[in-house]
């Protein structure tokens, strides 16, 4: 769907223009993968100008930056709730740590749009970018890192500092993981062709829950 604005005079009117552009980035992020997005598209979607979307965001990555920190605070309001019901803290350790990890690989498993960012975020999304926007980017995350170290330690308490570098390795190894997870059509094509390469496909959420349990247990102190 295509739509038309006129110029805006406000504040208020320009809040409006970049939650319009937000909110079709995210409608296309429904569509296709992050590499897929381009400017020229966006702009002819949300029926301005280039240009004139370019007074709201300076590039392609700050709109998929914002959009980022959107999937990551909607996300992390869900982790909490699911970690509450799944997390008995009654149980041993292991038994927690087994919980909290099956719980991460469904949660992200179950958002391919935030994987998918997760993974173009160092490569791609944090180049083109001012420095104002890419701190802008990395004050927000750092609240986003400091929520989940935080829900991490609350079921987990074992995991002292070692909550933050686990939360960072989750993050990542989803985006990584997720690349592996939805091949193009070309490669879908040859593991149909010849069944023994689809070894190589990995679901996403069996090789994130193998991945997240490994790394924590990794982390967590021995008896």
């Amino acid at each position: 769907m295509t739509v038309t604005f006129q110029r805006a005079r406000t504040e208020e009117q320009r809040e409006i223009r970049r939650r319009a552009i937000l909110d079709m980035a995210s409608a296309m992020l429904d569509e296709m993968p992050v590499a897929a997005i381009t400017l020229n598209e966006l702009s002819r979607r949300v029926g301005l100008a280039k240009p004139n979307v370019l007074r709201y965001f300076e590039s392609r990555e700050a709109v998929l930056l914002d959009l980022l920190n959107r999937y990551l605070h909607d996300w992390l309001a869900d982790l909490a709730a699911d970690l509450a019901a799944g997390v008995d803290g009654a149980q041993p350790m292991e038994r927690r740590a087994t919980a909290v990890a099956d719980i991460l690989s469904r949660s992200l498993s179950g958002r391919p749009v935030l994987c998918d960012l997760f993974g173009a975020q160092g490569g791609v999304l944090e180049h083109n970018v001012s420095v104002e926007v890419v701190a802008r980017y990395k004050r927000a995350s750092l609240g986003h890192l400091t929520t989940m170290t935080t829900l991490l330690r609350k079921h987990l308490p074992e995991l002292g500092d070692n909550a933050t570098l686990f939360s960072l390795q989750t993050m990542v190894m989803a985006g990584a993981l997720s690349a592996y997870s939805t091949p193009p059509p070309s490669l879908r094509a040859a593991y149909e062709a010849e069944p023994d390469l689809a070894q190589f496909h990995l679901e996403l959420r069996d090789y994130l829950r193998m991945a997240v349990t490994a790394t924590l247990l990794g982390v967590l102190p021995r008896r």
